[in-house]
Protein backbone atom coordinates (compact mmCIF):
# COMPACT_ATOMS: atom_id res chain seq x y z
CA UNK A 1 0.00 0.00 0.00
CA UNK A 2 1.30 3.45 -0.96
CA UNK A 3 2.20 5.50 2.12
CA UNK A 4 2.15 8.74 -0.58
CA UNK A 5 -0.83 10.92 0.66
CA UNK A 6 -2.73 12.70 -1.65
CA UNK A 7 -3.40 15.98 -1.14
CA UNK A 8 -7.33 17.48 -1.17
CA UNK A 9 -8.29 20.94 -1.49
CA UNK A 10 -11.17 22.62 0.18
CA UNK A 11 -12.97 25.36 -1.20
CA UNK A 12 -15.18 27.01 1.17
CA UNK A 13 -18.25 28.31 0.05
CA UNK A 14 -19.89 29.75 2.95
CA UNK A 15 -20.12 33.23 1.59
CA UNK A 16 -21.61 32.14 -1.35
CA UNK A 17 -23.64 29.14 -1.36
CA UNK A 18 -23.99 29.66 2.35
CA UNK A 19 -25.93 32.60 2.61
CA UNK A 20 -28.29 30.99 0.59
CA UNK A 21 -29.88 29.92 3.70
CA UNK A 22 -33.34 30.97 4.66
CA UNK A 23 -32.60 34.19 6.34
CA UNK A 24 -28.86 34.38 6.41
CA UNK A 25 -27.18 37.82 4.72
CA UNK A 26 -23.84 38.88 5.68
CA UNK A 27 -22.96 42.31 5.88
CA UNK A 28 -19.75 43.83 4.10
CA UNK A 29 -18.07 43.85 6.94
CA UNK A 30 -19.04 40.49 8.13
CA UNK A 31 -17.94 38.72 4.94
CA UNK A 32 -14.60 40.30 4.92
CA UNK A 33 -14.02 39.03 8.84
CA UNK A 34 -15.46 35.54 7.78
CA UNK A 35 -13.05 35.67 4.52
CA UNK A 36 -9.80 36.71 6.16
CA UNK A 37 -10.57 33.94 9.42
CA UNK A 38 -11.05 31.20 6.64
CA UNK A 39 -7.76 31.88 4.79
CA UNK A 40 -5.71 32.92 7.34
CA UNK A 41 -6.57 31.04 10.48
CA UNK A 42 -8.39 28.18 9.18
CA UNK A 43 -6.05 27.95 6.01
CA UNK A 44 -8.29 26.75 3.39
CA UNK A 45 -7.34 26.31 -0.26
CA UNK A 46 -9.49 28.38 -2.05
CA UNK A 47 -13.25 30.36 -0.76
CA UNK A 48 -15.95 31.13 -2.84
CA UNK A 49 -17.22 34.70 -1.91
CA UNK A 50 -20.45 35.91 -3.73
CA UNK A 51 -22.26 35.98 -7.15
CA UNK A 52 -21.54 39.03 -9.17
CA UNK A 53 -23.54 41.26 -9.88
CA UNK A 54 -26.31 41.17 -6.63
CA UNK A 55 -25.57 44.11 -5.64
CA UNK A 56 -23.61 47.45 -4.56
CA UNK A 57 -23.01 45.82 -0.77
CA UNK A 58 -22.00 42.56 -2.22
CA UNK A 59 -19.60 44.43 -4.42
CA UNK A 60 -18.45 46.31 -1.77
CA UNK A 61 -17.51 43.26 0.29
CA UNK A 62 -15.69 41.39 -2.84
CA UNK A 63 -13.67 44.52 -3.62
CA UNK A 64 -12.26 44.90 0.38
CA UNK A 65 -12.16 40.71 0.42
CA UNK A 66 -9.89 41.40 -3.10
CA UNK A 67 -7.42 44.11 -1.87
CA UNK A 68 -6.77 42.52 1.16
CA UNK A 69 -6.17 38.56 -0.47
CA UNK A 70 -3.79 40.86 -2.64
CA UNK A 71 -1.94 42.59 0.11
CA UNK A 72 -2.13 38.77 2.20
CA UNK A 73 -0.87 36.88 -0.57
CA UNK A 74 -3.55 34.93 -1.50
CA UNK A 75 -4.57 36.40 -4.43
CA UNK A 76 -5.62 33.77 -6.80
CA UNK A 77 -7.54 32.24 -4.11
CA UNK A 78 -10.83 34.14 -3.62
CA UNK A 79 -13.87 33.40 -6.39
CA UNK A 80 -16.67 34.89 -7.66
CA UNK A 81 -19.70 32.80 -9.06
CA UNK A 82 -20.25 34.45 -12.66
CA UNK A 83 -23.03 34.01 -15.47
CA UNK A 84 -23.01 32.69 -19.30
CA UNK A 85 -23.62 36.61 -20.08
CA UNK A 86 -20.33 37.15 -22.33
CA UNK A 87 -19.07 40.15 -20.69
CA UNK A 88 -20.98 41.13 -17.29
CA UNK A 89 -20.04 38.87 -15.00
CA UNK A 90 -16.49 39.13 -15.83
CA UNK A 91 -16.58 43.00 -16.40
CA UNK A 92 -18.12 42.59 -12.61
CA UNK A 93 -15.38 40.88 -11.09
CA UNK A 94 -12.72 42.97 -12.65
CA UNK A 95 -14.10 45.47 -11.10
CA UNK A 96 -13.81 44.09 -7.93
CA UNK A 97 -10.29 43.50 -8.62
CA UNK A 98 -11.00 39.02 -8.43
CA UNK A 99 -9.21 36.66 -10.51
CA UNK A 100 -11.33 33.72 -10.53
CA UNK A 101 -14.82 33.50 -12.00
CA UNK A 102 -16.56 30.37 -11.71
CA UNK A 103 -18.89 30.36 -14.28
CA UNK A 104 -22.80 28.39 -13.78
CA UNK A 105 -23.45 26.36 -16.88
CA UNK A 106 -26.28 23.69 -17.49
CA UNK A 107 -24.88 20.84 -16.27
CA UNK A 108 -28.45 18.85 -17.73
CA UNK A 109 -29.99 18.56 -20.78
CA UNK A 110 -33.51 19.12 -19.08
CA UNK A 111 -32.08 22.48 -17.65
CA UNK A 112 -30.68 23.31 -20.65
CA UNK A 113 -33.92 22.55 -22.73
CA UNK A 114 -36.37 23.71 -20.23
CA UNK A 115 -34.82 26.85 -18.48
CA UNK A 116 -32.74 28.10 -21.56
CA UNK A 117 -34.80 26.67 -24.52
CA UNK A 118 -31.83 26.05 -25.77
CA UNK A 119 -30.00 22.41 -27.66
CA UNK A 120 -26.48 21.77 -26.32
CA UNK A 121 -24.61 23.15 -29.33
CA UNK A 122 -26.44 26.74 -28.91
CA UNK A 123 -25.01 25.79 -24.88
CA UNK A 124 -21.88 25.71 -25.54
CA UNK A 125 -21.52 28.67 -28.13
CA UNK A 126 -22.75 30.66 -24.98
CA UNK A 127 -20.37 29.17 -22.65
CA UNK A 128 -17.05 29.52 -24.55
CA UNK A 129 -18.24 33.13 -25.67
CA UNK A 130 -18.04 34.37 -21.87
CA UNK A 131 -15.29 31.55 -21.28
CA UNK A 132 -12.99 33.18 -24.01
CA UNK A 133 -14.13 36.55 -22.91
CA UNK A 134 -13.01 35.68 -19.34
CA UNK A 135 -9.46 34.31 -19.68
CA UNK A 136 -8.59 37.27 -22.76
CA UNK A 137 -8.94 39.26 -19.24
CA UNK A 138 -6.20 37.43 -17.46
CA UNK A 139 -9.29 35.61 -15.21
CA UNK A 140 -8.93 31.81 -13.93
CA UNK A 141 -12.06 30.55 -14.87
CA UNK A 142 -14.24 27.03 -13.50
CA UNK A 143 -17.25 26.39 -14.27
CA UNK A 144 -20.21 24.74 -12.51
CA UNK A 145 -22.00 22.19 -14.38
CA UNK A 146 -25.20 22.75 -12.53
CA UNK A 147 -27.97 19.73 -11.71
CA UNK A 148 -25.17 17.67 -12.66
CA UNK A 149 -25.92 14.68 -10.80
CA UNK A 150 -29.48 14.53 -12.26
CA UNK A 151 -28.34 15.46 -15.62
CA UNK A 152 -25.98 12.35 -15.32
CA UNK A 153 -28.25 10.35 -14.34
CA UNK A 154 -31.34 11.35 -16.73
CA UNK A 155 -29.00 11.74 -19.95
CA UNK A 156 -25.14 11.01 -19.76
CA UNK A 157 -24.66 11.67 -23.35
CA UNK A 158 -25.38 15.00 -22.79
CA UNK A 159 -23.04 15.72 -20.10
CA UNK A 160 -20.33 13.82 -22.26
CA UNK A 161 -21.17 16.16 -25.18
CA UNK A 162 -20.82 19.34 -23.09
CA UNK A 163 -17.11 18.09 -21.49
CA UNK A 164 -16.13 17.29 -24.78
CA UNK A 165 -17.15 20.35 -26.52
CA UNK A 166 -15.17 22.38 -23.19
CA UNK A 167 -12.19 20.23 -22.05
CA UNK A 168 -9.58 22.03 -24.30
CA UNK A 169 -11.00 25.47 -23.64
CA UNK A 170 -9.15 26.20 -20.82
CA UNK A 171 -11.20 25.82 -18.10
CA UNK A 172 -9.18 24.80 -14.77
CA UNK A 173 -11.73 23.10 -12.63
CA UNK A 174 -14.64 21.32 -13.99
CA UNK A 175 -17.09 21.56 -10.25
CA UNK A 176 -19.73 18.95 -10.44
CA UNK A 177 -22.53 19.69 -7.71
CA UNK A 178 -24.84 16.91 -6.20
CA UNK A 179 -27.17 20.40 -6.44
CA UNK A 180 -30.44 18.66 -4.95
CA UNK A 181 -28.41 16.59 -2.66
CA UNK A 182 -30.09 13.26 -4.37
CA UNK A 183 -26.84 11.21 -4.69
CA UNK A 184 -26.00 8.03 -2.07
CA UNK A 185 -22.27 7.54 -1.75
CA UNK A 186 -22.44 4.21 -4.15
CA UNK A 187 -23.86 6.58 -6.97
CA UNK A 188 -21.30 9.25 -6.27
CA UNK A 189 -18.45 6.94 -6.75
CA UNK A 190 -19.66 4.67 -9.94
CA UNK A 191 -20.68 8.50 -11.42
CA UNK A 192 -16.91 10.34 -9.99
CA UNK A 193 -15.62 7.07 -11.06
CA UNK A 194 -16.72 6.85 -14.78
CA UNK A 195 -16.08 11.22 -14.70
CA UNK A 196 -12.47 10.49 -13.80
CA UNK A 197 -11.23 7.73 -16.14
CA UNK A 198 -13.25 9.44 -19.16
CA UNK A 199 -11.37 12.93 -18.88
CA UNK A 200 -7.91 12.07 -16.72
CA UNK A 201 -6.56 15.25 -17.81
CA UNK A 202 -8.73 17.45 -16.17
CA UNK A 203 -9.65 18.40 -12.47
CA UNK A 204 -12.78 17.59 -10.71
CA UNK A 205 -14.29 19.90 -7.88
CA UNK A 206 -17.49 17.63 -6.04
CA UNK A 207 -20.21 20.53 -4.48
CA UNK A 208 -22.40 17.92 -2.11
CA UNK A 209 -25.68 18.87 -1.06
CA UNK A 210 -26.64 17.53 2.30
CA UNK A 211 -30.56 16.63 1.81
CA UNK A 212 -30.27 13.32 2.61
CA UNK A 213 -27.71 13.38 5.33
CA UNK A 214 -25.64 12.01 3.49
CA UNK A 215 -22.64 14.66 2.21
CA UNK A 216 -20.27 13.97 4.38
CA UNK A 217 -20.13 10.04 2.78
CA UNK A 218 -20.92 11.40 -0.19
CA UNK A 219 -17.82 13.53 -0.11
CA UNK A 220 -15.75 10.57 1.42
CA UNK A 221 -16.92 8.08 -1.76
CA UNK A 222 -16.29 10.64 -4.69
CA UNK A 223 -11.93 11.13 -3.01
CA UNK A 224 -12.33 7.03 -3.04
CA UNK A 225 -12.88 8.12 -6.67
CA UNK A 226 -10.25 10.19 -7.48
CA UNK A 227 -11.32 13.92 -6.50
CA UNK A 228 -9.28 16.26 -5.38
CA UNK A 229 -11.10 19.16 -4.38
CA UNK A 230 -14.30 19.46 -2.28
CA UNK A 231 -16.44 22.06 -1.66
CA UNK A 232 -18.22 22.67 1.80
CA UNK A 233 -19.62 25.46 3.96
CA UNK A 234 -19.08 26.41 7.64
CA UNK A 235 -21.77 24.93 9.85
CA UNK A 236 -23.76 23.13 7.08
CA UNK A 237 -25.27 26.50 5.66
CA UNK A 238 -26.88 26.14 2.44
CA UNK A 239 -29.53 26.04 0.85
CA UNK A 240 -32.68 23.76 1.96
CA UNK A 241 -30.59 21.02 4.35
CA UNK A 242 -27.39 22.86 3.33
CA UNK A 243 -23.81 21.73 2.10
CA UNK A 244 -21.37 19.50 3.64
CA UNK A 245 -19.67 20.84 6.87
CA UNK A 246 -16.54 22.13 6.57
CA UNK A 247 -15.59 20.38 10.22
CA UNK A 248 -16.92 16.97 9.05
CA UNK A 249 -15.22 16.95 5.89
CA UNK A 250 -11.52 18.21 7.10
CA UNK A 251 -11.73 15.37 10.09
CA UNK A 252 -13.51 12.28 8.73
CA UNK A 253 -10.62 13.37 5.16
CA UNK A 254 -7.91 13.23 7.66
CA UNK A 255 -8.70 10.27 10.26
CA UNK A 256 -10.45 7.77 7.98
CA UNK A 257 -8.81 8.03 4.24
CA UNK A 258 -5.28 9.44 5.84
CA UNK A 259 -5.77 12.92 2.98
CA UNK A 260 -3.21 15.38 3.57
CA UNK A 261 -5.07 18.95 3.96
CA UNK A 262 -4.06 22.47 4.58
CA UNK A 263 -6.99 23.30 7.18
CA UNK A 264 -5.38 24.32 10.54
CA UNK A 265 -8.11 22.28 12.83
CA UNK A 266 -7.43 24.49 16.02
CA UNK A 267 -9.55 27.46 14.32
CA UNK A 268 -12.17 25.29 13.31
CA UNK A 269 -14.44 26.13 16.60
CA UNK A 270 -13.71 29.56 16.40
CA UNK A 271 -14.56 30.40 12.91
CA UNK A 272 -17.97 28.21 13.50
CA UNK A 273 -18.94 30.45 16.62
CA UNK A 274 -18.06 33.60 13.96
CA UNK A 275 -20.34 32.21 11.52
CA UNK A 276 -22.82 31.60 14.30
CA UNK A 277 -23.03 34.68 15.33
CA UNK A 278 -22.90 36.46 11.81
CA UNK A 279 -25.54 34.17 10.51
CA UNK A 280 -27.64 33.95 13.49
CA UNK A 281 -28.29 30.57 12.46
CA UNK A 282 -27.43 27.80 15.77
CA UNK A 283 -25.78 25.18 15.69
CA UNK A 284 -27.01 22.14 17.54
CA UNK A 285 -25.37 21.63 20.77
CA UNK A 286 -24.67 17.84 19.65
CA UNK A 287 -22.85 18.60 15.78
CA UNK A 288 -19.91 17.09 15.35
CA UNK A 289 -16.69 18.65 16.27
CA UNK A 290 -18.33 22.21 16.70
CA UNK A 291 -21.30 21.20 18.79
CA UNK A 292 -21.42 22.52 22.69
CA UNK A 293 -21.74 19.38 24.03
CA UNK A 294 -19.77 17.27 22.29
CA UNK A 295 -17.07 16.46 24.41
CA UNK A 296 -19.10 16.41 27.37
CA UNK A 297 -19.30 12.94 28.89
CA UNK A 298 -22.89 12.97 30.96
CA UNK A 299 -22.67 9.07 32.44
CA UNK A 300 -20.79 8.09 35.57
CA UNK A 301 -19.71 5.23 34.21
CA UNK A 302 -18.03 7.25 31.38
CA UNK A 303 -16.14 9.44 33.65
CA UNK A 304 -14.73 6.38 35.94
CA UNK A 305 -13.13 4.56 32.86
CA UNK A 306 -11.68 7.71 31.62
CA UNK A 307 -10.11 8.72 35.69
CA UNK A 308 -8.42 4.40 35.48
CA UNK A 309 -7.40 4.65 32.21
CA UNK A 310 -9.07 6.76 29.34
CA UNK A 311 -11.30 3.93 28.63
CA UNK A 312 -13.51 6.51 26.58
CA UNK A 313 -11.54 8.77 24.85
CA UNK A 314 -11.04 8.32 21.07
CA UNK A 315 -8.52 9.96 18.46
CA UNK A 316 -11.34 12.89 17.93
CA UNK A 317 -9.87 14.80 21.35
CA UNK A 318 -11.31 18.40 22.05
CA UNK A 319 -7.25 19.40 22.40
CA UNK A 320 -7.45 18.98 18.27
CA UNK A 321 -9.82 21.70 17.91
CA UNK A 322 -8.27 24.14 21.22
CA UNK A 323 -11.47 22.66 23.11
CA UNK A 324 -11.45 20.85 26.60
CA UNK A 325 -13.21 17.45 27.54
CA UNK A 326 -15.77 18.05 30.58
CA UNK A 327 -17.78 15.45 32.83
CA UNK A 328 -21.33 16.61 33.18
CA UNK A 329 -23.11 16.93 36.09
CA UNK A 330 -26.37 15.55 37.29
CA UNK A 331 -28.98 12.65 38.13
CA UNK A 332 -26.57 10.40 36.47
CA UNK A 333 -23.52 11.51 37.77
CA UNK A 334 -21.12 9.44 39.70
CA UNK A 335 -17.86 9.96 41.86
CA UNK A 336 -15.70 9.54 39.02
CA UNK A 337 -17.86 12.79 37.06
CA UNK A 338 -17.32 14.34 39.97
CA UNK A 339 -13.80 14.04 40.51
CA UNK A 340 -13.19 15.31 37.45
CA UNK A 341 -14.77 18.70 37.53
CA UNK A 342 -12.72 18.63 40.91
CA UNK A 343 -9.62 18.43 39.28
CA UNK A 344 -10.77 21.00 37.10
CA UNK A 345 -11.58 23.52 39.43
CA UNK A 346 -8.51 22.44 41.73
CA UNK A 347 -10.41 22.09 44.39
CA UNK A 348 -10.08 19.01 47.29
CA UNK A 349 -12.51 17.26 49.35
CA UNK A 350 -12.58 15.16 51.57
CA UNK A 351 -14.69 11.49 51.19
CA UNK A 352 -17.70 12.36 53.04
CA UNK A 353 -17.95 16.04 51.46
CA UNK A 354 -17.73 14.69 48.04
CA UNK A 355 -20.75 12.15 49.13
CA UNK A 356 -22.44 15.31 50.31
CA UNK A 357 -21.85 17.25 47.45
CA UNK A 358 -23.01 14.20 44.97
CA UNK A 359 -25.80 14.34 46.99
CA UNK A 360 -27.35 17.45 46.30
CA UNK A 361 -26.35 17.22 42.76
CA UNK A 362 -28.31 14.29 41.96
CA UNK A 363 -31.16 16.05 43.58
CA UNK A 364 -30.68 19.23 41.72
CA UNK A 365 -30.50 17.47 38.82
CA UNK A 366 -34.08 16.63 38.79
CA UNK A 367 -35.02 20.21 38.09
CA UNK A 368 -31.79 21.26 36.28
CA UNK A 369 -30.60 18.69 33.93
CA UNK A 370 -27.01 19.72 33.75
CA UNK A 371 -25.24 21.47 36.23
CA UNK A 372 -21.96 22.93 34.73
CA UNK A 373 -18.47 23.41 36.39
CA UNK A 374 -19.20 26.86 37.21
CA UNK A 375 -22.09 25.60 39.09
CA UNK A 376 -20.07 23.56 41.09
CA UNK A 377 -18.81 26.45 44.10
CA UNK A 378 -22.05 27.58 44.54
CA UNK A 379 -23.37 23.84 45.70
CA UNK A 380 -20.41 23.17 47.80
CA UNK A 381 -20.38 26.29 49.67
CA UNK A 382 -23.96 25.42 50.34
CA UNK A 383 -23.68 21.66 51.26
CA UNK A 384 -20.79 22.89 53.33
CA UNK A 385 -22.00 25.53 54.99
CA UNK A 386 -25.44 23.52 55.56
CA UNK A 387 -26.42 21.88 59.20
CA UNK A 388 -29.27 18.95 58.65
CA UNK A 389 -31.65 20.98 61.09
CA UNK A 390 -35.49 19.75 59.79
CA UNK A 391 -37.28 22.11 62.71
CA UNK A 392 -39.30 23.64 59.40
CA UNK A 393 -39.86 21.16 56.29
CA UNK A 394 -41.33 22.72 53.29
CA UNK A 395 -43.35 20.69 51.66
CA UNK A 396 -44.67 22.12 48.80
CA UNK A 397 -44.94 25.78 47.81
CA UNK A 398 -46.79 27.58 44.70
CA UNK A 399 -45.33 31.07 43.97
CA UNK A 400 -46.98 32.76 41.02
CA UNK A 401 -46.28 36.46 39.42
CA UNK A 402 -47.63 39.00 36.97
CA UNK A 403 -46.70 42.39 35.26
CA UNK A 404 -48.70 44.48 37.23
CA UNK A 405 -50.11 41.98 39.79
CA UNK A 406 -49.57 41.27 43.06
CA UNK A 407 -47.44 38.20 43.65
CA UNK A 408 -48.88 35.23 45.84
CA UNK A 409 -47.32 32.24 47.65
CA UNK A 410 -49.06 28.90 48.95
CA UNK A 411 -47.41 26.50 50.94
CA UNK A 412 -47.47 23.87 53.08
CA UNK A 413 -44.60 22.84 55.82
CA UNK A 414 -44.35 20.60 58.95
CA UNK A 415 -42.78 23.10 61.71
CA UNK A 416 -41.47 20.44 64.85
CA UNK A 417 -43.56 18.29 63.38
CA UNK A 418 -47.25 20.00 63.10
CA UNK A 419 -48.40 20.29 59.64
CA UNK A 420 -49.14 24.11 58.34
CA UNK A 421 -50.99 25.56 55.37
CA UNK A 422 -50.57 29.19 54.66
CA UNK A 423 -51.11 31.68 51.77
CA UNK A 424 -49.50 34.88 50.92
CA UNK A 425 -49.18 37.90 48.93
CA UNK A 426 -46.49 40.84 48.26
CA UNK A 427 -44.21 42.36 46.09
CA UNK A 428 -42.58 40.10 43.94
CA UNK A 429 -42.78 36.04 44.94
CA UNK A 430 -39.88 36.31 47.39
CA UNK A 431 -41.99 38.84 49.56
CA UNK A 432 -45.40 36.85 49.12
CA UNK A 433 -43.59 33.96 50.64
CA UNK A 434 -41.91 35.65 53.58
CA UNK A 435 -45.75 37.39 54.11
CA UNK A 436 -47.41 33.43 54.52
CA UNK A 437 -44.24 31.91 56.20
CA UNK A 438 -44.64 34.43 59.12
CA UNK A 439 -48.43 33.65 59.41
CA UNK A 440 -47.08 30.31 60.09
CA UNK A 441 -44.58 30.68 62.15
CA UNK A 442 -46.43 33.60 64.58
CA UNK A 443 -48.26 30.30 65.47
CA UNK A 444 -44.94 29.21 67.08
CA UNK A 445 -43.68 32.84 68.60
CA UNK A 446 -41.15 32.86 65.78
CA UNK A 447 -40.88 35.92 63.23
CA UNK A 448 -38.07 36.26 60.42
CA UNK A 449 -35.69 38.58 61.03
CA UNK A 450 -35.41 41.77 58.47
CA UNK A 451 -33.60 41.64 55.85
CA UNK A 452 -29.99 44.09 55.50
CA UNK A 453 -28.73 42.32 52.44
CA UNK A 454 -30.01 40.17 49.81
CA UNK A 455 -28.15 39.11 46.67
CA UNK A 456 -28.73 36.62 43.85
CA UNK A 457 -25.87 35.22 41.29
CA UNK A 458 -25.25 32.84 38.75
CA UNK A 459 -21.87 31.60 37.93
CA UNK A 460 -19.25 33.85 35.73
CA UNK A 461 -20.25 33.32 31.60
CA UNK A 462 -23.70 31.49 33.15
CA UNK A 463 -26.30 30.42 31.00
CA UNK A 464 -29.92 31.68 31.33
CA UNK A 465 -30.58 27.80 32.97
CA UNK A 466 -27.39 28.35 35.38
CA UNK A 467 -27.68 27.55 39.25
CA UNK A 468 -28.86 30.60 41.21
CA UNK A 469 -27.03 31.31 43.98
CA UNK A 470 -28.74 33.22 46.82
CA UNK A 471 -26.90 35.02 49.87
CA UNK A 472 -29.34 36.32 52.50
CA UNK A 473 -27.57 39.05 55.30
CA UNK A 474 -29.99 39.08 57.97
CA UNK A 475 -30.75 41.67 60.92
CA UNK A 476 -30.66 39.27 64.08
CA UNK A 477 -30.50 42.45 66.01
CA UNK A 478 -26.94 41.71 67.85
CA UNK A 479 -25.65 40.54 64.77
CA UNK A 480 -25.83 40.30 60.97
CA UNK A 481 -26.16 36.56 60.17
CA UNK A 482 -25.97 35.13 56.27
CA UNK A 483 -27.33 32.28 54.82
CA UNK A 484 -26.74 31.05 51.23
CA UNK A 485 -28.96 28.56 49.13
CA UNK A 486 -28.64 27.21 45.64
CA UNK A 487 -31.25 26.48 43.40
CA UNK A 488 -32.12 26.63 39.64
CA UNK A 489 -34.87 29.19 40.61
CA UNK A 490 -33.85 32.19 42.06
CA UNK A 491 -36.82 32.76 43.63
CA UNK A 492 -36.73 29.32 45.42
CA UNK A 493 -32.67 30.23 46.02
CA UNK A 494 -33.68 32.78 48.13
CA UNK A 495 -36.87 30.63 50.04
CA UNK A 496 -34.32 28.25 50.82
CA UNK A 497 -32.16 30.40 52.09
CA UNK A 498 -34.92 32.08 54.73
CA UNK A 499 -35.81 28.32 55.43
CA UNK A 500 -32.11 27.86 57.01
CA UNK A 501 -31.94 31.21 58.82
CA UNK A 502 -35.51 30.03 60.48
CA UNK A 503 -33.68 26.23 61.43
CA UNK A 504 -30.69 27.75 62.09
CA UNK A 505 -32.63 30.28 65.09
CA UNK A 506 -35.51 27.36 66.21
CA UNK A 507 -32.34 25.58 66.51
CA UNK A 508 -30.99 27.78 68.90
CA UNK A 509 -33.83 28.89 70.93
CA UNK A 510 -34.81 24.97 71.48
CA UNK A 511 -31.13 24.48 73.00
CA UNK A 512 -31.46 27.52 75.17
CA UNK A 513 -34.60 26.43 76.43
CA UNK A 514 -33.74 23.05 77.05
Amino acid sequence: MSTDLRHIQLMDTTLRDGEQTQGVSFTPVEKVSIAKALLQSLRVDRIEVASARVSLGEKEAVTSINAWAKQEGFAGRVEVLGFVDHTRSVDWILETGGGVINLLIKGSEKHCRVQLGKTLAQHTEDVLQTVNYALEQGLKVNVYLEDWSNGYHDDPDYVYGLMDNLQDSGISHFMLPDTLGVLSPDEVFVNFSDMCNRYPKLQFDFHPHNDYGLATANVMAAVRAGVNAIHCTVNCLGERAGNASMAEVAVVLRDKMHMQLSVDESHIVRISAMVENFSGKRIAANAPIVGADVFTQTAGIHADGDHKGGLYKTKLGPERFSRTRSYALGKMSGKASLKKNLEMLELDLSEENQKKVLARIVSLGDSKQTITTDDLPFIIADVLESKNYQHIKLLNCSITSGLDLESTASLRVKVNGVMHVASGSGNGGFDAFVDAINKVMQQHNYTLPALADYEVRIPKGGHTSALTECVITWDCGSELRKTRAVHSNQVFAGVLAALKIINMQLHELGLTQG
